[in-house]
């Protein structure tokens, strides 16, 4: 890795110079025909003709979804529609268009049992969770399947070697991999892996839906250090007494005061006709009066990596604090989405003092039912005001960072304290803060963390550690290191600045708890992490990083040792971690023989199962493994294994590299 010029890091205050650890700094096309993917992207998204595409579960019968093109889920956009299958498996699933099948996938996680077909027109429609390939391609699967001795198995077909015509029956719905339930994930990509709404282009007969979004809630944020919403410098969120009806309009009657940069947010969820579950809003667009200010319209998201972006779409922290998912409409700092229109603000409303601004939100489904929502804001100077409305009964001192702010509240009993300053402490330096306001008998004090990073904070008689380190900043490769561990923060691992706070905790058998971040904050991409325990493992090949959850539990992350008894792994989040030892073989046993077929339940405590192999009279025989029952099995459609008779033998390996053999009499 080269390194470039020294990250500098506080440089704008005297008294904050220094900071703890290393810091080092690294720097579709239409149906019709003639038209590339290439040239068609070029000229923006690519067009469908309706009726393209087939409905691919039960077509020309009333369905349901069970989940819409770019929901918000706890991680990613929903990148496709997942059509109900009445609670079931094995529904016949339908080619959604004349093409070939270009890949499928066997995998007991993600998208489970997958086929993808490639179009005339340059896309490929995605077909998730599935119980079993049909046709000419699933015997070609468990061939190479024997092949490789393996279940887990992903293959590539080169064109028009397996063809398959619009109304073809080329697999079975299931339950397979991640999925929560039975149901067809469905999806529409183009050749750079972008998820395309199949809604887009006319919507399904299938598909009804004549319900405008439910709003929720809306909330305004400041933005900067100088903005104000209701006078403070606080989201403000708005929730209506009563739930609006599917499409009804929201007028707020009351005038929001607001000053500075600040930014909308929106709660809300969509209903398809005849169903009850809670689907994602596709489009939001903001006027200010009158005039076009924002829009974001979820209808294309590049995979895999643009769908890790709805940790920054949403409000991270307030949803993993509150419970409530606000949608930010602004595009915020690290915000790559290409599904955006702007202006040069990108969605962040100015606010002068004297004016007034009438915002139009309007929200919308694939189907363009809209619900509109109306609220004033008007520009109010901000200036120091105090309250004395909530008594103080002895001193406190808190604080937060937001954006590349600290926010400290400090309060007192005594008559003077209430406008005092607050003291921000390097070594023997010292920067004294005058209150921006005070409420409720606290004093609230803003500060830019990018001036420099305190030591500690003071206020009256209290005084308390500062536990952001260091600044991480975005855009460009970092490292940071302790004594105790080493981070290396990539250019896209980061949405925005990043105030790191890290600690360790020994533990007598050498190893500790090591906390890193905190997982408030979200990740795009991972960061590699390496941590240096006191004493050198003595069996490095089943010792590992663990993630150290909330309850006491634990997950597996992994690691390579070096030879100088470190080791490094790539994070995907913030969190705790440990480095744990695993020495006990997984388990397993034979619970079934229904329809002549083998069911063995498995499990294994610590680093979980990595390979499995049942080997009749020596010669291999596949499973399906389905690891959210825990269940092995084989399967009657497997005509090239050998006969499920004679002395047998189960092998069971865990990510540690232990492994357990269980004879068997078949």
């Amino acid at each position: 890795m080269k390194k470039k010029a020294k990250l500098i890091i506080g440089m704008a205050l005297a008294f904050l110079a220094g900071q703890p650890g290393r810091v080092g700094g690294q720097e579709a096309d239409t149906a019709e025909r003639g038209h590339t993917v290439s040239e068609l992207l070029r000229a923006g998204r690519p067009t469908v003709a309706p009726g393209y595409f087939m409905f691919p579960i039960a077509p020309g019968k009333p369905n349901f979804l069970a989940g819409s093109m770019g929901e918000l889920r706890p991680n990613h956009f929903h990148g496709g529609l997942d059509i109900k299958t009445g609670g079931g498996v094995n529904q016949p699933v339908y080619a959604a268009a004349d093409g070939y099948i270009s890949r499928l996938k066997q995998s007991s996680f993600g998208y489970g049992n997958v086929l993808y077909i490639t179009h005339s027109n340059g896309l490929t429609t995605v077909y998730g969770h599935l119980n079993e390939f049909r046709g000419p391609v699933a015997a070609e699967l468990l061939r190479r399947q024997y092949d490789k001795q393996s279940y887990e198995l992903e293959a590539f077909f080169e064109k028009d070697r397996f063809p398959v015509k619009k109304g073809e029956v080329v697999a079975l719905s299931g339950n397979t991999g991640g999925s929560a339930g039975p149901h067809l994930h469905w999806e529409v990509r183009d050749a750079q892996d972008r998820q395309y709404n199949p809604l887009q282009w006319g919507g399904f007969p299938e598909i009804q839906d004549h319900l405008g979004p439910i709003l929720q809630a809306f909330a305004l944020e400041p933005l900067g250090i100088e903005a104000r919403v209701k006078k403070v410098f606080a989201k403000a969120l708005f929730v209506p007494k009563l739930q609006p009806a599917p499409g009804a309009t929201t007028t707020w009657a009351d005038t929001i005061s607001a000053f500075g940069t600040v930014g909308l947010l929106v709660q809300g969820f969509d209903r398809f006709d005849n169903a009850w579950n809670k689907n994602g809003i596709q489009r939001v667009t903001v006027t200010v009066n009158g005039q076009p200010f924002y829009q974001h319209n979820i209808d294309a998201v590049p995979f895999p990596t643009g769908t890790r972006q709805v940790g920054n779409f949403v409000d991270f922290l307030y949803q993993n604090t509150q419970g409530r998912t606000l949608q930010k409409l602004w595009v915020d700092e690290g915000n790559d989405l290409q599904m955006y229109t702007t202006g040069p603000t990108k969605g962040r409303l100015n606010v002068e003092a004297g004016k007034v601004y009438n915002i139009d939100i309007t929200l919308a489904d694939s189907y363009n039912n809209q619900t509109p929502v109306h609220l004033v804001v008007r520009g109010e100077q901000p200036e120091y005001f105090k309250t004395r409305s909530a008594a103080v009964k002895k001193p406190a001192l808190r604080f937060e960072v937001t954006r590349n702010l600290l926010k400290a509240v400090a309060a007192d009993p005594s008559a003077d304290s209430v406008g005092a300053n607050l003291t921000l402490l390097r070594g023997n330096r010292r920067l004294e803060i005058r209150p921006s306001y005070t409420q409720n008998s606290e004093n609230v004090y803003l500060y830019d963390l990018r001036a420099g990073l305190p030591d500690s904070i003071r206020f009256g008689s209290i005084t308390k550690k500062f536990d952001r380190q260091v600044m991480i900043p975005s855009g460009k490769e970092t490292s940071y290191a302790t004594a105790h561990l080493n981070l290396i923060f990539g250019p896209e691992t980061l949405f925005g600045n990043l105030y790191l706070s890290t600690s360790f905790k020994p533990e007598p058998t050498g190893s500790g708890f090591w906390t890193v971040g905190s997982p408030l904050l979200p990740l795009y991409h991972t960061a590699t992490l390496t941590l240096k325990p006191a004493t050198p493992p003595t069996d490095p090949a089943r010792t590992a990083i663990y993630a150290a959850t909330a309850k006491g539990g634990k997950a597996y992350v992994g690691g390579k040792w070096d030879d100088r008894g470190q080791i490094t792994a790539q994070i995907r989040q913030f969190a705790s971690y440990r480095i744990l030892r695993d020495t006990t073989a997984p388990r397993g046993s034979l619970i079934g023989r229904a329809g002549g077929q083998l069911s063995f339940s498995v499990g294994d405590d610590m680093s979980g199962l990595a390979s499995y192999r049942l080997l009749i009279g020596g010669k291999f025989r596949m499973l399906r493994y389905e690891h959210k029952k825990a269940l092995l099995f084989t399967v009657a459609s497997d005509t090239l294994g050998p006969r499920l008779h004679g002395p047998a033998e189960l092998r069971l390996t865990d990510q540690a590299g232990n492994e357990r053999v269980i004879p068997l009499s078949l």
